[in-house]
């Protein structure tokens, strides 16, 4: 009998950065809040993965994309323990923590159905409050404070 070896090969990033340690459930999101969907550079994305820290992780990598601190850290709200890993020439140049952004703008929306957000072209503007595990975001408008998981 011949032992075949079956194995999904993903080509190594040359230069970019991958996102890894983030809920399963929540990489489409992620991919979001980056701004990521519709970009013509290449993307691999893993959902479901092992990991050793949560049951299951996603990873995603983009190529030839390099991000500032403050769009990274937008992250933090649905993967406060992802890292970043930057990769120039296949190797690991620098990694990355996220860090809780005191203050968010446009990538939520505010749960008050009167808030002037939902009724006039204004960018959604909250600010980031932490207690313990929980995270909450403060409308900067209607002062409406909600659930971060109700707004993503």
């Amino acid at each position: 009998m011949e032992n075949i070896s079956k194995e999904l090969k993903v080509s190594a990033l040359e230069n970019g950065t991958v996102l890894d340690h983030i809920p399963a459930e929540n990489v489409y999101r992620a991919l979001d809040i980056l701004g990521l969907k519709g970009i013509s550079n290449q993307i691999t994305i893993g959902i479901n993965l092992n990991s050793k820290l949560f049951r299951k992780k996603g990873i995603i990598k983009i190529a030839d994309r390099f991000f500032e601190d403050d769009e990274l850290n937008k992250l933090a709200l649905i993967a406060p323990h992802a890292t970043v890993n930057i990769i120039r020439n296949f190797q690991v140049v620098e990694k990355k923590k996220l860090t809780m952004p005191e203050e968010i703008e446009g990538i939520a929306k505010c749960m008050n159905p009167k808030c002037i957000t939902n009724h006039q072209p204004v960018k959604t503007r909250f600010a980031v409050i932490e207690e313990g595990n929980e995270i909450s975001l403060l409308c900067h408008y209607c002062e409406k404070r909600s659930d971060i998981r109700s707004l993503f």
